[in-house]
């Protein structure tokens, strides 16, 4: 994993990539879920055009199953026609290459830290989400914040009706909400800002560059920062859809 030049945009961004995709299974058997086509292009070229336009031009992507046709794919840059900048810089976390799986989310944000800066966007790859715009005015906010991370919040999808995180709309926290029927509670969107902070020590156990490869998830760091009040959300109701089955990615094509 080599070191890359800085970036010109103030923030760079890790695409998560890394995953099998047995609920797309046979779809995924042969092409990474991220290459998967919905409406005549890759999920993850979606993202791509998105960051683009708001202004974001470094980006990395950690990959894992059939991560090697991701890289062939879209190779050491992006371009776009129409965006803010037209080509976005790209490195790769290769976390199947190196320990022969993927590492979970925050496993991998600590992998792919030495490539990443001071703060960054996180997001799924194979998340839809055609309305949703990365905002220069949303990042220069969270820099001015004390917070360790601000997420998006959806309204919950029919295969989530509990939630992930509950959210205090007058105060714009995050909070650590038990899941019981008392309770509101919104669907994180796979979309957040991160201080690199987060993933470092007392918040992560996982050292800084997470050179044994070790598998983490996000939500337990996520849930320790929002008991210290230092998670901001905020609801996005556009279009959105994790892609998770054959039958959703049919839908969104029909």
């Amino acid at each position: 994993m080599s070191m890359p030049a800085s970036p010109r945009s103030p923030l760079s961004t890790l695409l998560l990539a890394a995953g099998r995709g047995e609920r797309m299974r046979p779809l995924t058997d042969s092409t990474p879920k991220p290459l998967l086509q919905v409406r005549g292009k890759p999920l993850l070229q979606w993202r791509m055009e998105a960051l683009l336009q708001g202004g974001f031009d470094h980006a990395v992507i950690n990959t894992a199953w059939l991560g090697a046709q991701i890289e062939d794919h879209f190779g050491k840059a992006f371009s776009a026609p129409q965006g803010a900048v037209q080509s976005m810089r790209l490195d790769y976390s290769r976390e199947g290459a190196d320990f022969g799986d993927a590492l979970e989310t925050a496993g991998g944000v600590c992998r792919a830290l030495p490539l990443l800066g001071n703060a960054f966007w996180v997001m799924a790859g194979d998340v839809f989400a055609p309305d949703f715009v990365f905002a220069q005015a949303d990042a220069q906010a969270f820099l001015a914040s004390d917070k360790l991370a601000h997420i998006w919040l959806v309204p919950n999808p029919e295969h989530n009706p509990a939630g992930d995180f509950g959210w205090d709309a007058s105060s714009g926290l995050a909070r650590n909400t038990p899941k019981d029927a008392s309770t509101v509670r919104y669907t994180f969107s796979t979309i957040g800002l991160y201080r690199k902070e987060l993933f470092l020590a007392p918040w992560c156990d996982v050292p800084a560059g997470n050179p044994q490869g070790v598998r983490a998830p996000l939500a337990p760091l996520l849930r320790k920062a929002m008991d210290a009040q230092r998670v901001s959300a905020q609801l996005y109701t556009g279009a959105w859809t994790d892609v998770g089955t054959p039958e959703r990615l049919a839908k969104l094509n029909a």
